[in-house]
């Protein structure tokens, strides 16, 4: 049996959310398919199939049927959706004006002399314009009518029907509609219809503004190196491997290395932090990020859909098709919506016609105005525009959110769980202090330990060497190196005998580390590694190695308690040293010695008694924690970021970005109920409105002009909502300046 494979596709002609329930259940129907998920608001889906089985000519077809288009979703797919998008925009302008060019003069006619409108010149003059401004809306209802959906295109359909052709009865000289002379409505009704839609799929098109950025970070060109040439080749032909020249002011290409020069490469389209980072022999960078100062030759290690960019815009494309949980409730809604609005129209019209005898015209017009005041769009709009814009925003703040339902899942956590190695430590030792009371000074102690230890690969040597290589470029040569294992080294440095090791292999050598054991024993209580020197047979100094906690995990800590949050540790090193970091982080609830597989059940644990957790950790050994959290969140290193463990990914790795990613899910969570409040809200005031509801009261009723005006408002006020999220921006303590 064939593996099933998933299909992004993108939609074109759906002006409702109805409309992606009729496309997600055409799709659901097909031979081979066994999932598939239509987002309106993206414009776009996706179609889990059996390959054996599935046919798209077969999908395309069923699709185009029910009056839309579906193409799968690549590069140039998406570009023709841009092309056709910008062309559909600007015939709407075409159709805006000529809308309102005749609607206007044939109202104020109308107020002016009830005659002039009964001219049938005139009429046979209205027409033209009323079949341009409203064909879109006719053809998309009677393709919905094949199908046997109901859309709001069929309701607006409808309404304008229902008005126009009133209004030519009128003309014609049947009594009942003698006076029922509603061009002017008919004609800008689909006038401010078409606005609406112009208006929405503006600021529906600003919700991917995110995504659009970053496909346009990638650079088109690269200088390669070959055969000691340089040739300007497309970045698409790059292969791994190659030699890449980059120039003060490019972007680099690919993820690579770098192999030769240094400069300050500007990292904020993967950070989110303005401050450059210097680069130089060896540093890994990253395709798209730009060049400031220096030339750089880089070799190619990550090229095409494996560059860092490349998962970012797949990870942030395949978000913004999901549903989070909160959206089946108007999906639920938005199913019997359309039904429910026809039989409100029916009773309304039967009621003011048939028991309040207010006359043909006015129960007609009462109809029309509830079929055209209604609105599921914003009902549908409501969560996915909130989700599409916080996924992006949290993209350029380097927060990767792989679903929407993780945002949403995000806002309802009460219990943050830290790995601690490479989580809110560095993941690597560095040296950080050192103390030389036998006479040397503490330079010229960490110098020759450096000088000797650079020949061994040991963490604790590379700490060392590292530290010392930050004051000063170049290190003295060593002779006669030995390595003793598990204790340390011993070699000739600058004539000098000198052993660096632990206590046992001074011990060992017969040196009396009696001095130095006082200040060792304390570096050892707050969890660091102890390394002992000796020079010509004598304790000289001792250096304190550790993995030093992130620059911003203690902000981390102390904003996740202040948004109301518990933070634990849980980590598999020993107790002292879990121990020593908690106190510096001011965590108070360890876990130590914790096997990886025994993670997921202190995090099973944790949930068993009432809390939602969110795990964060490196997405290796911790992968079944991340998986077993209600939130898994996985910090990123350098280019690794292709972590399928986590729903979330923290691209910088720092622990305030797992801070900010949460208070983003909350931010998202409230827009959401704001925007479902908003649309249900409307619904529930506008359609009693515009049914008659008021009209005892002073003669409240809702002309179809002003019930059309206001179902754009509705749905343009969601899409704006949302578009607030894009200026969501973290505290300044989540981050460190620069």
């Amino acid at each position: 049996m064939s593996a099933r494979q998933t299909l992004r596709v993108s939609i074109s002609g759906m002006h409702c959310a109805q409309c992606s329930l009729t496309v997600t259940k055409i799709l659901r129907s097909l031979a081979g398919v066994t999932d598939a998920e239509v987002n309106f608001a993206a414009q776009s889906g996706f179609v889990t199939f059996n390959p054996e089985t599935f046919d798209i000519s077969a999908m395309r077809r069923r699709v185009k049927a029910a009056g839309f288009d579906i193409v799968p979703d690549d590069e140039d797919s998406e570009r023709l959706q841009e092309e056709r998008a910008r062309h559909e925009q600007q015939w709407r302008i075409a159709r805006i004006a000529v809308s309102f060019v005749v609607s206007v003069p044939l109202m104020i006619g109308m107020m002016l002399r009830h005659d002039f409108l009964s001219s049938p010149t005139l009429a046979l003059i209205c027409v033209a314009p009323f079949l341009f401004v409203s064909f879109p809306v006719f053809r998309a209802a009677f393709a919905a009518l094949r199908s046997l959906s109901l859309t709001m295109d069929v309701m607006y359909a409808l309404g304008i029907g229902t008005a126009f052709l009133a209004s030519v009865a009128g003309t014609a000289g049947w009594a009942p509609m003698r006076h029922f002379m509603l061009y002017d409505t008919a004609i800008m009704l689909a006038g401010f219809l078409t606005l609406g839609r112009f208006l929405e799929a503006r600021a529906r098109g600003r919700t991917a503004d995110s995504l659009r950025s970053l496909i346009g970070l990638q650079p088109r060109s690269a200088t390669v190196e070959i055969d000691g040439d340089l040739r300007t080749i497309d970045v698409r032909e790059i292969v791994v491997g190659q030699t890449l020249l980059v120039k003060p002011g490019e972007r680099i290409p690919v993820d690579g290395e770098v192999i030769s020069g240094e400069s300050a490469v500007d990292e904020s389209m993967i950070t989110g932090e303005p401050a450059a980072s210097v680069k130089r022999v060896g540093s890994k960078v990253v395709g798209a990020t730009v060049n400031i100062n220096g030339v750089l030759r880089v070799i190619a290690r990550r090229v095409g859909s494996e560059t860092m960019l490349a998962q970012i815009i797949r990870t942030v494309r395949e978000a913004r098709t999901s549903r989070p949980p909160m959206q089946r409730i108007a999906d639920t809604v938005v199913a019997w919506f359309i039904p429910a609005v026809l039989v409100i129209a029916a009773g309304s019209f039967a009621f003011w016609y048939f028991v309040a005898g207010s006359g043909l015209q006015f129960a007609l017009t009462i109809m029309i105005s509830v079929m055209v005041v209604s609105c599921p769009c914003a009902l549908g709009l409501a969560s996915p525009t909130a989700v599409m814009v916080g996924i992006g925003r949290g993209a350029q703040l380097g927060i990767l959110i792989k679903n929407g339902e993780a945002l949403e899942k995000a806002n309802s956590v009460t219990t943050v769980v830290f790995d601690k190695t490479g989580t809110l430590t560095q993941g690597h030792l560095t040296a950080v202090a050192v103390e030389a009371p036998g006479g040397s000074d503490a330079d010229t102690l960490l110098e020759l330990a450096a000088a000797l230890e650079i020949n061994s690969s040991h963490p604790l040597a590379q700490a060392i060497v590292r530290k010392a290589h930050e004051r000063r470029d170049r290190l003295s040569g060593s002779s006669g190196f030995k390595s003793i294992e598990g204790m340390g080294v011993s070699g000739i440095v600058d004539e000098k005998r000198v052993i660096s090791g632990n206590r046992a292999l001074l011990q060992r050598e017969n040196i009396d580390i009696r001095e130095l054991d006082t200040i060792a024993r304390a570096w050892e209580e707050r969890g660091m590694t102890v390394v002992f020197v000796a020079i010509e047979g004598r304790a000289a100094g001792c250096i304190a190695c550790a993995d030093s906690v992130k620059q911003t995990a203690q902000q981390a800590i102390g904003r996740l308690g202040e948004m109301g949050m518990e933070c634990v540790m849980i980590s598999g090193d020993h107790h002292r040293s879990v121990a020593a970091v908690a106190g510096q982080l001011g965590i108070t609830d360890i876990r130590a010695g914790v096997l990886p597989t025994e993670k997921a059940l202190a995090i099973r644990e944790l949930q068993h008694k009432g809390k939602i957790v969110a795990m964060v950790g490196d997405g290796i050994n911790d992968a079944p924690a991340l998986a077993q959290a209600d939130v898994g969140i996985a910090v990123g290193s350098g280019t690794d970021i292709a972590m399928e463990a986590g729903e979330m990914v923290i691209v910088r790795g720092e622990p305030a970005d797992v801070a900010t990613a949460l208070l983003l899910g909350r931010k998202l969570y409230a827009r959401i109920k704001l925007n479902l409040f908003w649309a249900f809200a409307y619904n529930v005031i506008l359609i009693p409105l515009a049914a008659g509801a008021f009209y005892s009261f002073h003669h409240i009723v809702l002309r179809p002009e002003l019930a059309a005006l206001a179902m754009a408002a509705s749905s343009v006020t969601v899409v704006i909502g949302s578009l607030m999220l894009k200026r969501f921006r973290p505290p300044n303590n989540f981050r460190v300046k620069a």
